[in-house]
């Protein structure tokens, strides 16, 4: 029985006879629990084995793709009052639409006529301005005319300086020869005296000679004087010719600063021209600010400022409205230490609030009722939740995802990393290693076997 030696006696003896042995003996269903167990554990061994896609899971909501798409308010640019509204809740407007109508709060702007008021100021500027413009041109030609009559002046007076150098040597000549002359004359009175002395020569001839000597002294008195004047005019044009340059030099630098200051002046109309031109500009814009109008095709969803009558400030929310055409995206939030693993383009398996699913998060294809994405943006900065945020799209080559999905609702993202043996994926969970290490050794490998590859050919 104990199969100790070689000899049997399963031949000789009828065991089942024994009640002893009968209780031993295992029963069928016994055995039949053993074969099961023993299936069991080739079956566990088995999916040991079976590749696992590693994987991060997060949660996250359901956004859109581009900003402005997204939910957004509609604000006053302006103060004023409520006094209309032209939408309701949950209707559908079209870009440019009227939404509500706008009057005005501020004492400035009261006057219906203000824009054609301002524009009438502003082409009386510019007129001003070309006023001051015609000016500045005539004082310009008043300082080219005075160039012009101080180089003519100029030229005369030098002409006079020539005469009068020509009269002074003309007067010179003639107090020469009026000195000559009474020369002549004394010395034909002495002669005559003697003579006369002698008897000579009658009385009267002397007394002529005496009237003649009287004469020549005049001449020469005369001619002296003349000579004198003739001196005194050429001082005299000289000083002028010195002083013409002088006075016209202050009449053109006076007339110089009346068109800079005409040129300043105008200027400042033009300034005062260009801000009036602003400011009508402004007025007639926000005029326009009177209609709020919708910035795109959007549905309507909620009055922030409702009542008719009401005033708001500059930058008030007056209703929130959600653009009609979006692209979908989903924002999911994965912890600093998943983060150097996510990549943009890899992808991302979600489920979304209201569509049942079955999961099994390491193996995708056999999953059913989950949408493919993939990340499109990744933040750099790490959010008030401790966490960073990462932006994932629709994969085109997927199904599409649910066209009743709108911006707010609930998602579950599992972003798909390496594969690896299910066995491994165990042993990580529970030693607690960051997911892809496997992955990664293996890579590394895989190099370091390229660049020995070369290095053993060469041995």
């Amino acid at each position: 029985m104990l199969n100790i030696t070689s000899n049997t006696v399963q031949g000789e003896v009828k065991l089942e006879d024994f009640t002893c042995q009968s209780r031993v003996n295992l029963t069928d269903s016994h055995a039949m629990l053993t074969r099961w167990l023993l299936g069991a554990l080739l079956v566990v061994v088995v999916i040991l084995f079976l590749p696992w896609t590693q994987n991060i899971q997060a949660d996250g909501n359901v956004t859109t793709l581009r900003p402005e798409h997204r939910p957004q308010t509609i604000h006053s640019t302006i103060a004023g009052r409520i006094e209309e509204w032209y939408v309701r809740e949950g209707e559908v407007v079209k870009k440019g639409d009227t939404i509500a109508y706008l009057s005005e709060i501020k004492a400035e702007y009261f006057d219906p006529d203000i824009v054609s008021r301002t524009q009438e100021q502003v082409a009386a500027k510019r007129g001003s301005a070309d006023s001051y413009a015609n000016k500045a041109v005539a004082l310009e030609q008043q300082v080219v005319n005075m160039r012009r009559e101080l180089k003519l002046k100029k030229e005369q007076l030098q002409n006079k300086i020539i005469q009068s150098q020509n009269k002074i040597t003309s007067d010179s000549i003639q107090v020469e020869r009026a000195k000559i002359d009474y020369d002549i004359a004394k010395q034909q009175l002495k002669r005559s005296e003697t003579m006369y002395g002698k008897g000579y020569i009658p009385l009267i001839e002397l007394e002529s000679k005496r009237l003649k000597v009287q004469e020549t002294n005049a001449k020469q008195v005369a001619a002296e004087q003349k000579f004198i004047i003739s001196k005194n005019e050429l001082l005299n044009a000289r000083i002028a010719f010195n002083n013409i340059d002088n006075e016209y030099q202050q009449k053109i630098q006076k007339a110089e600063s009346d068109r800079f200051g005409t040129i300043s002046q105008q200027l400042t109309a033009n300034a005062d021209a260009n801000k009036l031109q602003i400011q009508a500009s402004n007025y007639e814009q926000r005029s326009q600010f009177y209609y709020i109008t919708s910035p795109q095709d959007a549905y309507i969803t909620l009055a922030l400022t409702p009542g008719i009558g009401e005033t708001i400030k500059e930058g008030d929310a007056i209703v929130s409205i959600m653009p009609v055409d979006f692209e979908l995206a989903v924002e999911i939030f994965v912890r600093p230490m998943d983060l150097p693993l996510i990549e943009l383009g890899n992808e991302v398996r979600f489920i979304f609030d209201g569509w049942p699913a079955i999961v099994f998060s390491g193996w995708p294809t056999a999953s059913y009722g989950t949408f493919s994405g993939k990340v499109v943006a990744i933040d750099n900065n790490i959010s008030s939740n401790g966490r960073y945020r990462i932006l994932v799209s629709p994969e085109d080559t997927e199904k599409p995802w649910p066209s009743a999905l709108r911006p707010g609702s609930g998602a579950q993202g599992i972003a798909l990393l390496g594969r690896v043996p299910l066995w491994y994926e165990v042993w990580r969970e529970l030693n607690g290693f960051p997911p892809d290490l496997t992955g990664a050794n293996k890579e590394t490998d895989k190099s370091l076997d390229k660049l020995k590859a070369p290095l053993k050919s060469v041995k």
